[in-house]
C-alpha cells in the first residue's frame, strides 16, 4: 500500500487516540502483540493492514467495529482520499 505521509501521520494519531481512549491497557496489548508477532509497530500497519486488523479483533473482539466506524469518524474526509480507502477496505473485510 503506499500512503501519502501526512496521511499516515493522521491515520497513526487517530488510531493511537481512539484506542488509548479505550484502554490504556488493551492498547499496550495492541502494541506488544503487533511487536511480537509481526515484528512491527502500529506505523508500520499502514502498509499492514492486515496484521493491524488481526489483532484488534482478538484484542477488542465486539468492539472491534466500533473502534474502525469512531477512528473513520475523526479522519473525516481523508477516508475519501486513495490511501485511506484502501486501508478501510482491509480493515472491513
Amino acid at each position: 500500500m503506499d500512503f501519502n505521509e501526512q496521511h499516515k501521520i493522521a491515520l497513526i494519531s487517530c488510531l493511537e487516540i481512539v484506542l488509548m481512549s479505550k484502554s490504556n491497557i488493551k492498547y499496550n496489548s495492541v502494541v506488544a502483540k503487533l511487536n511480537s508477532l509481526y515484528d512491527c509497530s502500529i506505523r508500520d500497519c499502514c502498509e499492514k493492514p492486515e496484521y493491524l486488523k488481526n489483532i484488534l479483533q482478538e484484542v477488542y473482539k465486539e468492539d472491534y467495529s466500533s473502534i474502525i466506524d469512531e477512528i473513520k469518524l475523526q479522519l473525516d474526509d481523508l477516508i475519501k482520499e486513495k490511501d485511506m480507502s484502501n486501508f478501510f477496505n482491509v480493515m472491513e473485510s
